[in-house]
């Protein structure tokens, strides 16, 4: 953590560091992104439109394992490399549905990830604002440690750049390097945080936007030459630890952002609300005053960490994989220190502004409805 700003400040009384803010370094200051912001754009029609909702090309080929009710399936005894393009739209449904998928001993090189994902949004790859050499290796650091010197929540559930126009819709993580314990990846379900609010509450949350910023992520970083690794201007390649700009030691090639989404966004696909809010990148509320909106944030902070009944947790291999999709799931490092490094490959397409269907319905909503319908036909639901 040496070359945190924060830490090369030490208070002279305590010994311990003044926690200076680094918007406060002149460097910081006279830095100019080389890009402008994005303009918001429609993508493409979501591949996942495409598919069979039985999905039986992809089950044809993968055995399916559910980690939870509600989160987290792994495909056994299948090669993403080898998927065709009826199975990765099966795949893509799967993971609105799911939220996560993971795979293990995958056989995927770079490029053929690359190739992989521009199946999907016609290759509209997201390029993170602050991007990092394939070379550097991730930190050993311990993720809380580090939060006590930075203002953003570092590890914290997040989904992907949220702050975007046009946030991501799906990601993918491959693991090439990593530790034997520690640096698991937690999930949790939108749908399901949503679900387990009150009806009041969630009236009370589709009536707000949520403030969502790439500004204390942006004001971490130190100023330097903007050091990128592209393939095809394509992929980008970041070192998987969490890190902000302040440890990688790169400035931001875009300037920070703050966007105003949806609290209670309804997916494009599968047509179910989900909470909009996390931790990460969620500042406040664009319809409340600052203490009723702090306040708002605590509750949801707490309810969105003690939802373990909507949580899955994800152990890393070299050769893992795991695909998701950010409009319906948060995900966050589980804090810790590793003696060896950890680094992966992260590809991301961009999807649709957030919008709230006020017509959409809730998973448990629609669960529950369904099975009415289905006691009053006369039939079984279908789980």
């Amino acid at each position: 953590m040496a070359s945190l700003e924060s830490r090369k400040h030490i208070s002279p009384d305590s010994g311990f560091s003044v926690t200076l803010h680094p918007h406060f370094n002149a460097r910081i200051a006279s830095h100019v992104p080389s890009s402008p912001i994005r303009e918001a754009f429609d993508p493409p029609k979501d591949r996942a439109h495409f598919a069979d909702p039985e999905k039986k090309a992809l089950f044809a080929v993968a055995r399916r394992v559910d980690l939870t009710e509600g989160v987290g399936t792994l495909l056994e005894n299948v090669q993403l490399s080898q998927l065709n393009a009826q199975q990765l739209d099966e795949l893509a449904l799967l993971v609105t549905e799911r939220g996560v998928v993971f795979f293990r001993d995958q056989d995927l090189t770079t490029e053929k990830q690359v190739e992989l994902f521009e199946h999907y949004e016609e290759g509209i790859l997201d390029k993170h604002p602050a991007q990092k050499h394939k070379d550097i290796y991730g930190n050993t650091d311990d993720h809380r440690e580090i939060a006590n010197f930075t203002p953003w929540p570092i590890a914290e559930w997040h989904a992907d750049t949220s702050f975007e126009i046009n946030p991501p819709s799906y990601s993918l993580l491959r693991m090439e390097e990593h530790p034997e314990i520690g640096g698991d990846t937690a999930w949790i379900s939108q749908y399901g945080t949503y679900d387990a609010l009150s009806d009041a509450y969630k009236r009370f949350l589709e009536g707000l936007h949520a403030v969502h910023t790439s500004r204390l992520q942006c004001m971490l970083c130190l100023s330097g030459s903007q050091n990128s690794d592209l393939i095809h201007d394509k992929l980008i390649i970041i070192t998987i630890d969490d890190t902000i700009a302040d440890l990688w030691g790169i400035a931001p090639n875009r300037p920070p952002i703050d966007t105003h989404h949806p609290a209670v966004r309804t997916h494009p696909v599968t047509g179910l609300k989900a909470l909009n809010v996390n931790p990460g990148f969620v500042t406040g509320f664009a319809e409340l005053k600052k203490l009723e909106s702090d306040k708002v944030l605590d509750f949801l902070y707490t309810h969105i960490h003690s939802a373990d009944d909507h949580y899955v947790r994800w152990k890393w291999n070299v050769g893992s994989v795991a695909f998701w999709d950010n409009r319906c799931v948060a995900h966050r490092v589980i804090p810790g220190s590793y003696e060896t490094p950890r680094r992966g490959v992260r590809t991301t397409v961009y999807g649709e502004k957030p919008f709230l269907d006020p017509a959409s319905e809730g998973r448990l909503q629609r669960k529950l409805r369904k099975a009415r319908e289905a006691k009053t036909n006369g039939t079984a639901v279908k789980q």
